[in-house]
């Protein structure tokens, strides 16, 4: 039964890898950069995502895709924006996967956006071994979510390109060990770029927008 449980998600993975090839390519023609945006439930994804999409208006054109088990709150703060913006309810499953985002495509208006963020179900596993059809992976974490997530959850780590530490203005309140948090994540993924922010204060927002700005 190993054996056969191994073949079997192999084939899914393959399967959901050609999906994404194709997603890539529309997102190409498109002329679209896109950013699959993972993270546990409560890291604070959907406020970074209204806090970037405010400081980079009127020099990116943004557009999200909302991934959800349920529910449709987030998508809701984000079209309050004026955000193009695509929910995806995934009814149970943990991630989105490339069949997910190629059926969304259609209601995004691809040919008017510079960029794309794929906010991805909350979550720490799942979602880092599934292809979207992005240009990157980034990570949020929250600070209050502790020090030891990376050799807890080294995939994601491994699979981002970009770590945003969010909620730095509960630094004084947890027992979180920055240094340790950035030296376990640089053992995992030496190329990995850290931001440090606080959605609530504002700070390092900047550096993070201008730094997305700098993509295109």
């Amino acid at each position: 039964m190993g054996a056969l449980k191994v073949k079997v998600v192999a084939r899914i993975l393959q399967a959901n890898d050609r999906i994404a090839e194709e997603n890539r390519r529309r997102f190409k023609e498109a002329g679209v950069f896109v950013i699959n945006l993972m993270g546990a439930p409560g890291s604070g994804k959907t406020s970074l995502l209204e806090k970037t999409i405010t400081a980079l208006n009127g020099r990116l054109r943004l557009g999200v895709i909302e991934g959800d088990i349920a529910g449709t709150s987030d998508a809701e703060r984000i079209g309050r924006l004026g955000t193009p913006v695509v929910q995806i309810n995934t009814g149970g499953a943990c991630h989105l996967d490339a069949n997910m985002i190629s059926e969304a495509l259609p209601d995004l208006p691809l040919d008017k956006l510079d960029m794309v963020f794929i906010e991805n179900v909350g979550n720490l596993v799942c979602p880092a071994e599934f292809n979207v059809g992005e240009d990157m992976k980034a990570m949020v974490l929250s600070i209050a979510e502790g020090h030891d997530k990376p050799l807890k959850y080294p995939l994601m780590f491994r699979e981002s390109s970009v770590l945003v530490i969010n909620k730095t203005d509960l630094a004084p309140y947890t027992d979180t060990d920055m240094a340790k948090l950035k030296a376990d994540a640089a053992s995992l993924n030496p190329a990995l770029r850290v931001f440090e922010v606080s959605c609530r204060t504002g700070e390092g927002l900047d550096g993070w927008a201008g730094w997305l700005a700098g993509l295109r």
